[in-house]
């Protein structure tokens, strides 16, 4: 480890300390396990609470994972129902999509604290959230909520190691984000189509994949692999057993995405769009 990274992450735990006691929007992803550990073992467990949403957009597994792992690090955690199709103006997906999603998210976790006499709320945001279009993070402004990865300077690359060396078992963990991101901006999001997606992740999730995304694209589906698995993709028999389950599932064409895997890939229309504009 670094001395920059442990600078980081003393400033992390000062901060934490300072806070006093804290409720953690917890997903079960990469940041939000590191920092839901580091306030416990900074704060106490008392002085800790997760709070999980569940919804259409997050999937079943995601849900289950994110319980185990709150038991792991001796969390106590509250489930909570956000159904984001409810929202006025989410399921239109427009551009501002992540904003009424984080508002309603962040709302009821800010009167989750106030009822638990917690003194902030708290997201896993870090340096590299920055680096991509994150109307999310204007609902976290507007409610207070606190970034404290953010706050310390840790980028992601820094979280999986620090995590590593903490023994979660998340520092190896793909990213991950919920299922709204799967669909460009301006097609209808429906609880069908949703599960749509959700099943044809499960199945390369069952395939053994471990980065993977299924773009929406109305009949046509995009797959976005790592760079190391393209090639696994390339087998006929794997190929012929992931089409015909994408045929089953809803989808008329199945096509791999020859970038790969990329984080936030769409956005990248939107910002051609600017750049002939």
């Amino acid at each position: 480890m670094s001395e920059t990274v442990d600078a980081k992450y003393a400033n992390l735990q000062a901060s934490l300390k300072e806070m006093g006691s804290l409720l953690v929007a917890f997903s079960g992803g990469v940041d939000s396990t590191f920092l839901l550990k580091v306030a416990i073992e900074t704060l106490g467990s008392a002085a800790v609470c997760a709070v999980t949403a569940t919804s259409p957009t997050y999937p079943e597994s995601e849900l289950e994972e994110a319980i185990r792992l709150a038991g792991v690090v001796g969390a106590r955690q509250i489930l909570v129902e956000s159904n984001e199709l409810e929202i006025p103006g989410f399921s239109g997906n427009p551009h501002n999509r992540c904003y009424h999603c984080k508002s309603e998210l962040f709302s009821i976790c800010v009167a989750k604290a106030k009822e638990l006499g917690l003194n902030f709320v708290a997201d896993g945001s870090n340096t590299d959230d920055l680096g991509d279009y994150r109307p999310g993070r204007q609902a976290a402004c507007e409610l207070n909520v606190r970034s404290p990865l953010l706050e310390a300077g840790l980028s992601k690359e820094e979280i999986r190691e620090l995590s590593r060396r903490l023994g979660l078992p998340t520092w190896s963990k793909q990213p991950y984000a919920c299922l709204a991101s799967r669909f460009p901006y301006g097609v209808e999001i429906t609880e069908g189509r949703l599960k749509q997606v959700e099943r044809c992740e499960e199945f390369l999730k069952g395939e053994g994949f471990k980065v993977y995304r299924v773009r929406f694209h109305g009949e046509n589906a995009r797959i976005e692999l790592g760079e190391a698995e393209l090639p696994r993709l390339l087998d006929p028999l794997l190929r012929k057993r992931v089409v015909e389950f994408f045929r089953a599932a809803g989808f008329t064409y199945v096509a791999l995405d020859l970038q790969g895997y990329r984080s936030g890939s769409m956005n990248e229309g939107e910002a051609l769009k600017a750049t002939s504009a």
